[in-house]
């Protein structure tokens, strides 16, 4: 888990109930780091909010909306590293998995 602090809760979703919504000056936990397509940014999932399908499409907080001390950065870039990998992994395995047609 790598500690944050909201610097920006502007503009929340209407599909996200204020409930699941961050607040500025809070501290949270960062639990899970995903490069967002088509947006092209960091997204982070939080310990203390869980995004459910009431809030969808959205599943991730932008990671900007966040501060990170300078001490963790290192654990964020980690982070995203483990989370490509597991995405490489699964692709991997993916290609060696024989397609067959349904009956």
């Amino acid at each position: 888990m790598i500690k944050c602090i909201c610097i920006n809760d502007k503009n929340r979703p209407t599909t996200i109930p204020e409930n699941k919504w961050i607040k500025k000056s809070q501290e949270y936990h960062i639990i899970f780091a995903h490069f967002l397509l088509p947006q092209k940014q960091l997204g982070v999932q939080l310990e203390e909010i869980t995004l459910d399908e009431s809030c969808a499409p959205f599943e991730y907080f932008l990671a900007n909306r966040f501060g990170i001390n300078q001490s963790d950065i290192e654990k964020l870039i980690e982070l995203v590293y483990e989370t490509t990998k597991i995405k490489t992994s699964i692709k991997e395995l993916m290609e060696q998995t024989q397609v067959i047609q349904d009956n």
